[in-house]
């Protein structure tokens, strides 16, 4: 696997290296040690799956609080999405900033976001399914969000958002 750091610390774009022959390819998409050894959270906690039928679906900003703050690694499996980190955390040199990775079938490419940052991802085509593995339970009452366009971030989506819950679309204005 070769991991990439973004513009914000602790976020990284991760590529395959596959090991390819007649047959098709080989490759890693999770080793605990070369989590280890990057310095981030290798804990695995539980794994999910979003599956969304329409171009143009956003989901997020969304994010867990302490004492459940989550990190997680997104890959796109079906389809394409536009997957965005946003810093939340108030102490980062890059607070308030975003990284938007394209994540496809394709490239395989997946996005790790440690605690504190938000996640979020429009899909750039129908029929998309979203893998995640994510170090930390699921909690409700920690669960929280941003809005997905707040003025606060300047997110540039690079696509129409069609289809959005109204959770999503109506938090409020981002305030530290």
């Amino acid at each position: 696997m070769i991991f990439h750091e973004t513009k914000i610390a602790g976020v990284f774009e991760i590529r395959l290296e596959p090991l390819s022959d007649e047959r098709g390819f080989f490759a890693r998409t999770w080793c605990q040690k070369e989590f280890d050894n990057h310095g981030l959270n290798s804990r695995l906690a539980q794994c999910s799956v979003s599956f969304n039928t329409r171009k143009g679906t956003l989901r997020g900003i969304h994010y867990q609080a302490a004492p459940f703050a989550e990190s997680k690694v997104v890959r796109c499996t079906q389809g394409a999405i536009f997957d965005v980190a946003v810093d939340l955390r108030p102490s980062s040199a890059t607070f308030k900033d975003w990284v938007g990775i394209v994540l496809t079938a394709e490239n395989r490419s997946s996005l790790y976001l440690p605690e504190g940052c938000g996640h979020a991802f429009l899909t750039l085509e129908d029929e998309c399914e979203i893998h995640y593995q994510i170090s930390e339970f699921y909690n409700a009452e920690s669960a929280r969000g941003v809005r997905w366009d707040d003025p606060a971030f300047q997110i540039v989506w690079p696509d129409t958002v069609k289809v959005i819950s109204e959770r999503d679309r109506t938090y409020p204005d981002f305030h530290p």
